[in-house]
């Protein structure tokens, strides 16, 4: 009875290796990409939205106070909790596409330079700023002012001179209604991105505002947020007709704002193609932006944000199993970028054509094209 008991233990472990060896290769790579996607919707995307949402609407707050309560203490508070969401802001910026490209969320909240001569004909245009003081400035504000006055930079023009925060006494009325209006613009926006992608379930008062002001937060108008879009890759439905598909849009995403930063934030002024193109020139922050944006990378490729990390579901695992040599060359680049980034000479605007800005460029420019390597695995 032993001897049939050990026997029949012995074939059925035969059968587990025998099923285990049959098993499709292609299969297991769709069930590995699967869990990639999962993790990355939950635990890089979702983070991320929900902390800007959650700042932006913090930002909205705080200007009401400094309205209320001009003291140089509440200003500093402002300009904290502004920072804190402009840093998850450029820690999104690897996944623009979605929301933040189709319903034009990007260049809304984030374009520079600011308009300073627009401005200035605003501030003295009565009906203007009559209408950014009523209780739907927020409103008017993303309706009528255009994108070179509007977003981050416009706030970050109110609150910031020479890289620190202005006194208070240095900062009108009339800019603060400006500045609520459009902080209360950028509210909508982030929460539009958190809707967008999370769907119900964003904080419930965050979708009640999305229906108030009848923003658009699915994909093509369709039942689809754009995290069930990317969940359902492969399924009917669905805009990725697979799940690899859907995984090359992420590493595109990565390679786009590689590009951007080593090309473009940093490489137009460096190389003299355009002096003024800084970002973030008021509270010089340009070079924690960069970072950030390449953080935005590493989080997209290594699984998850800060803390929410499983490099087990990540493109770093599964381009490894694939070609150990290409993710030590991927993993090697977005430290190089970092890394360059971190040594560049603040603040960049005073330092555009610092040899350290050349080399931080370059190193941008080699984390895109390493990058660009791993659509090799993903077959």
């Amino acid at each position: 009875m032993k001897v049939k008991k050990i026997l029949s233990m012995s074939v059925l472990v035969g059968l587990m290796f025998s099923f285990a060896s049959c098993r499709d290769p292609q299969a297991a790579d769709d069930e590995a990409m699967g869990n990639i996607l999962d993790q990355y919707v939950e635990n890089v995307i979702a983070p991320t939205y929900s902390n800007l949402a959650a700042k932006s609407q913090e930002l909205v707050e705080a200007l009401k106070t400094l309205q209320t309560n001009k003291t140089d203490a509440n200003v500093q508070t402002a300009c904290n909790i502004f920072l804190e969401a402009r840093s998850w802001w450029e820690k999104s910026e690897a996944f623009l596409f979605g929301p933040a490209n189709d319903f034009g969320i990007d260049p809304h909240i984030d374009s520079w330079p600011l308009d300073e001569a627009g401005f200035n004909t605003m501030m003295s245009n009565t009906s203007q700023m009559q209408a950014l003081a009523g209780e739907d400035g927020d409103v008017y504000a993303g309706d009528y002012l255009g994108n070179a006055l509007l977003g981050f930079h416009g706030i970050e023009y109110i609150l910031f001179e020479n890289g620190a925060p202005k006194s208070a006494a240095a900062i009108s009325d009339l800019h603060l209604t400006y500045a609520v209006a459009v902080a209360g613009d950028l509210r909508n926006r982030c929460f539009q991105l958190e809707v967008s992608w999370l769907g119900d379930d964003a904080p419930a008062a965050h979708v009640a505002r999305m229906e108030e002001l009848e923003f658009n937060t699915t994909v093509n108008g369709g039942s689809f947020s754009y995290g069930e879009n990317m969940l359902k890759a492969g399924n009917a439905g669905s805009t990725y007709a697979t799940r690899a598909s859907a995984l090359a849009v992420i590493v595109d995403g990565c390679c786009s704002i590689a590009d951007e930063v080593g090309t473009s934030k940093i490489g137009k002024p460096y190389n003299g193609e355009d002096p003024t193109y800084i970002e973030s020139p008021y509270s010089q922050k340009s070079i924690d932006d960069f970072y950030d944006n390449i953080l935005s990378i590493q989080n997209s490729y290594m699984g998850g944000v800060e803390g929410r990390r499983d490099e087990s579901k990540s493109l770093h695992h599964f381009v490894a199993d694939k070609d150990k040599n290409l993710d030590a060359e991927v993993v090697a680049a977005i430290n190089e970028a970092l890394t360059a980034i971190r040594n560049m000479k603040r603040p960049f605007v005073n330092n555009i054509t610092d040899p350290s800005a050349g080399a931080a460029s370059d190193a941008c420019q080699r984390l895109d094209e390493t990058m660009a390597k791993v659509t090799s695995v993903l077959k």
